[in-house]
């Protein structure tokens, strides 16, 4: 299957220059009813486990690309909402621009496969989404509008990169009434989870994701301390730690050989 950014890129401009009918009530819908079309989504095409059903979604992009679209003029800073909607928020917007812009270049079967043409940006900084008339990329969401403002740490369990060492994307949408427990749920899960981390031992092996993120999880006795915290058995507060290789393999539910991936 043929795809390029070029027909898309179109379509986005020419729909930003004129009217979106959707766009004029977003502002006044709740969180909970803004995101129910990429709950629904989420609910359809990632298994239990995390994994997402590209090749489906891709017969559901119109909607995806829809949402998207919707924010354009939503300001949740505006809108009302709690510091908690707020930031589901964020997460949902980050996720399914993630989603959307691995589907522009699917099939493939790692998300370092993915070049930006006629780009010099990295994915993650390239502009994904508008939002309240301003654009943002991957990396403006997750340090403008997450870090810096919430300065949560267990973001990083909730925020996917579409690659199978990250964290898995939640079958449902973030909501602010039910953010902790879905942030804690995640937290637990990724960290217990034995094909991201091993916790028995003299030496822990821990994922990557702790070494990128270190100046939020700390180092030493303040990561073990995280650590011990969400951990199903405690680990000792001076077992030595290392970090073990990220990979970037898709997080597809039927995974392609790479042959597979290059007949696009």
């Amino acid at each position: 299957m043929t795809r390029t950014l070029a027909g898309r890129v179109v379509v986005l401009l020419l729909f930003f220059a004129g009217s979106f009918p959707l766009a004029g009530v977003a502002q006044t819908l709740s969180s909970a009813q803004l995101h129910a079309p990429w709950d629904e989504l989420l609910h359809q095409y990632v298994t239990p486990e995390g994994l997402v059903n590209y090749q489906g979604l891709l017969e559901q992009e119109d909607r995806l690309l829809d949402y998207l679209l919707a924010q354009r003029k939503v300001s949740p800073e505006a809108a009302g909402w709690s510091a908690a909607d707020q930031e589901a928020y964020w997460i949902n917007i980050y996720n399914a621009a993630t989603v959307y812009l691995v589907l522009q270049y699917y099939p493939l079967s790692n998300v370092n496969d993915i070049r930006l043409k006629g780009k010099v940006h990295s994915l993650w900084e390239a502009p994904s989404v508008e939002v309240g008339g301003q654009q943002y990329s991957l990396n403006q969401i997750e340090r403008e509008k997450l870090t810096a403002r919430f300065h949560d740490p267990r973001l990083h369990f909730a925020l996917v990169q579409g690659a199978v060492s990250g964290p898995q994307l939640l079958p449902e949408a973030y909501d602010g009434g039910q953010l902790p427990q879905q942030l804690e749920r995640q937290t637990r899960h990724f960290l217990n989870d034995p094909s991201r981390n091993t916790l028995a031992g003299p030496q822990l092996q821990l994922s990557g994701l702790f070494s990128f993120y270190a100046t939020e999880f700390g180092s030493g006795p303040q990561l073990l301390e995280f650590i011990n915290r969400y951990a199903h058995m405690p680990v000792a507060a001076t077992a030595p730690v290392d970090f073990l290789p990220f990979s970037w393999a898709l997080n597809d539910r039927q995974p392609l050989s790479t042959t597979q991936a290059l007949r696009k």
